[in-house]
C-alpha cells in the first residue's frame, strides 16, 4: 500500500481534479461525461484492494462529494475508477438529482457511462411526497426509473404499498408493481398480482387479479381502475363486487363508496343473499342508501319460493327492486312477464310486495294456470307470506276464463265481472265468478262422448279443477237461465262470446319464454376500457390540472 502525507494528498487531489476537468473539456460532445470530483478531504491509493482506483475520504468539514450530469453524490468514502468512469460510495451515502429526487443508502455503485446506479442496504428513495424503501435498488438515469427485485415498500400521504418486484418512474410519478402486491389504506386493502399506481392522483390501474377489501365492500377484477382517494372505480374481466349483502358480477362493474352506489354493464348478475333473489340484465344499478336496485336490457328477477323447490321469474323492459329484507317491492314495467311452473302471465306492468304477498298485474293482464287462460282489467295474485305458496287469485272487471276442450275443437268459456280463485299446493283448485256470469261448456259423459254444450247465465258460477288442471265440475248459483244444446243445434257464432280471444300460442311454456324473441339475442356493446398506452397521457393531464 502506498500512502502520502496529508499535505501531499491535498496537492495530489488538486492535480487529479485538474486532470479530470481538463479531460472533460477536451472530450467529444457525444462521449459520456466523466464523474466530477467536487470535494474530498484526503485521498489514498490501494492497488491491492482497489487496483486502478483512487480512494477519497471525508474530513471533519464535509463529506466526499461527486457530481455527474445534474446528480450529486455524498458519502464517507468513495472509490473512483477513472478509466471506467465508475464510482463506489460507502457510508451514509446521499444522492440528489434536481430539487425533488433524493436517495439514502449505505452503499452505491454508479457508472457514469451507462448512468445506472445500484444502491444497497437501507435504501430510501424520496421524490416529493413519495418514499421508497428496499435493500437493493437499481436506478437508471437514462429512463429515470428505479426498480427493485427483492421486496420493497413505498409510502405516500395516503397509502403504504409493498411488493416483491417494483418499478418507480420519476417523470409521471408512477409505481409499477408485480408479484405479491399489497396496498394498505386506513379504509381499504388492495391485494394484486400486477398494478400501476400514480402517486399524484392516487389512481390504481389493475392488470392482473386484484382484490380490494373495504370496510363495507369487497371488489375484484383482473383489469380496471380504482381511485384510492375517493374509493371509486371500475372492474373488468371476471369482475365481482360484494356489497350490502349483494354479490354483483358482470363484464364491467362500477363502484362509488361515498355515493353508496354500484352498477354493472353486460351479463350483470346481482345475488341478493338475504332475500333469496337473483337479478339479471345487461345494465343495472344498486343504491345502498335507498335499499334499491334498478335493472334493464333483458332485465330479470328470480325470487326463490318454497325453500328452493321453485322460483318466480319476472321480466320487463325495466325493473326496480326496493325495500329492506321483509319489505321488498318489485316494480316491473313495459312488457312485463311472470313465470312459475304453476302459473304464467303477461301484462304491461307488475307490482309485487313482500309485505302483503300481493302481486298486481296492471293493464292488459293475462294469466295461464294449468289449462286455463284468464283475462280481465286487473289481476291480483296473492301468496301466503309464511309458506310462500300461492294462495289466491283475483280478476277484476271483465273477468274471462277460457279452457281449450281437449277432447274436441271447441273452448270452454266462463265470464263475469269478478273472479276469485283459490290455489292448493300452488295449483288452481277452484274459481268463483260473480255478477252477470255466463258459461259455454262442453259436457261429456263417462265414456268421453259429447253430451252437449251448456250455455247458461246466472249470478254466480263455481268451477272446480281436477289435479290435471282441467275443469272437472261447474256449479251454478242463483237465477240460472240456460240449457244444454246438441252440437248440431247451435251455430259456430254462438259457440264464442263476443270478446273471445284465445292466446294459447303466447303461453310461457318454460322459463326461457320469459324473454320475447327480440330480447333473446340482444346485441351487446363491447366493453373496451382504457388502453394501456392511453393511461400515462390521461394521468399527465390530470397531474397538470391539479398542479402536481
Amino acid at each position: 500500500m502506498d500512502r502520502t502525507r496529508p499535505f501531499m494528498s491535498k496537492i495530489y487531489y488538486l492535480f487529479i481534479t485538474f486532470f479530470l476537468l481538463l479531460s472533460v473539456s477536451y472530450a467529444q460532445d457525444t462521449a459520456p461525461r466523466q464523474i466530477e470530483i467536487v470535494y474530498a478531504g484526503t485521498l489514498t491509493i490501494d492497488n491491492d484492494k482497489y487496483p486502478g482506483a483512487t480512494i477519497f475520504n471525508s474530513d471533519e468539514e464535509r463529506k466526499v462529494q461527486f457530481r455527474h450530469q445534474g446528480m450529486d453524490i455524498w458519502c464517507d468514502v468513495a472509490v473512483l475508477y477513472q478509466k471506467t468512469n465508475q464510482v463506489k460510495a460507502f457510508g451514509e451515502v446521499f444522492i440528489q438529482q434536481g430539487d425533488s429526487l433524493k436517495m439514502n443508502s449505505e452503499f452505491i455503485e454508479y457508472n457514469g457511462d451507462t448512468k445506472v446506479a445500484i444502491a444497497k442496504e437501507n435504501v430510501k428513495l424520496r421524490n416529493e411526497k413519495m418514499t421508497l424503501e428496499t435493500q437493493e435498488l437499481f436506478f437508471d438515469r437514462n429512463t429515470q426509473q428505479a426498480y427493485y427485485l427483492n421486496y420493497g415498500k413505498i409510502f405516500d400521504e395516503e397509502n403504504v404499498l409493498t411488493s416483491k418486484e417494483g418499478r418507480y418512474f420519476v417523470g409521471p410519478k408512477k409505481s409499477q408493481f408485480t408479484t405479491q402486491v399489497k396496498i394498505t389504506n386506513s379504509d381499504f386493502v388492495v391485494n394484486s398480482l400486477t398494478l400501476d399506481y400514480y402517486h399524484a392522483t392516487g389512481h390504481i390501474y389493475m392488470f392482473g387479479p386484484t382484490t380490494i377489501t373495504g370496510k363495507e365492500y369487497i371488489a375484484y377484477g383482473e383489469k380496471g381502475y380504482y381511485d384510492s382517494k375517493t374509493e371509486k372505480g371500475y372492474f373488468m374481466d371476471h369482475a365481482r363486487i360484494d356489497y350490502d349483502n349483494k354479490i354483483l358480477t358482470g363484464d364491467s362493474l362500477y363502484f362509488d363508496r361515498f355515493k353508496s352506489f354500484a352498477s354493472g354493464t353486460n351479463n350483470l348478475i346481482i345475488r341478493d343473499t338475504l332475500n333469496k333473489t337473483l337479478v339479471k340484465g345487461h345494465y343495472g344499478e344498486v343504491y345502498k342508501a335507498q335499499d334499491s336496485m334498478y335493472i334493464t336490457k333483458k332485465a330479470l328477477v328470480i325470487s326463490e319460493v318454497e325453500k328452493g323447490k321453485d322460483s318466480i321469474y319476472i321480466h320487463a323492459k325495466k325493473i326496480l327492486v326496493t325495500g329492506k329484507t321483509g319489505s321488498r317491492i318489485i316494480r316491473a314495467y313495459t312488457g312485463a312477464r311472470i313465470y312459475k311452473t304453476d302459473i304464467q302471465g303477461k301484462c304491461d306492468s307488475i307490482h309485487s310486495s313482500q309485505i302483503t304477498g300481493l302481486t298486481r298485474m296492471i293493464r292488459n293482464p293475462i294469466v295461464w294456470s294449468g289449462k286455463s287462460q284468464m283475462t280481465g282489467d286487473n289481476i291480483h295474485i296473492l301468496a301466503n307470506k309464511q309458506t310462500e305458496k300461492l294462495d289466491s287469485l283475483r280478476v277484476f272487471d271483465n273477468a274471462f276464463l277460457i279452457e281449450k276442450d281437449t277432447l274436441g275443437t271447441g273452448f270452454n268459456q266462463v265470464k263475469g265481472k269478478l273472479l276469485k280463485g283459490k290455489f292448493k299446493e300452488n295449483k288452481l283448485n277452484n274459481v268463483n265468478l260473480y255478477q252477470n256470469t255466463e258459461v259455454i261448456y262442453y259436457a261429456y259423459n263417462d265414456e268421453h262422448s259429447l253430451v252437449g254444450i251448456n250455455k247458461s247465465k246466472c249470478s254466480q258460477i263455481r268451477i272446480d279443477f281436477a289435479p290435471t288442471q282441467q275443469i272437472e265440475t261447474i256449479t251454478f248459483y242463483k237465477d240460472v237461465d240456460g240449457a244444454i244444446y246438441p252440437e248440431d243445434k247451435i251455430s259456430k257464432k254462438e259457440l264464442l262470446f263476443p270478446n273471445f280471444n284465445w292466446r294459447g300460442d303466447e303461453m310461457l311454456k318454460s322459463k326461457e319464454d320469459i324473454f320475447p324473441e327480440e330480447e333473446k339475442n340482444i346485441q351487446l356493446v363491447p366493453i373496451r376500457g382504457i388502453k394501456s398506452e392511453e393511461i400515462d397521457l390521461i394521468e399527465e393531464k390530470l397531474q397538470a390540472k391539479i398542479g402536481n
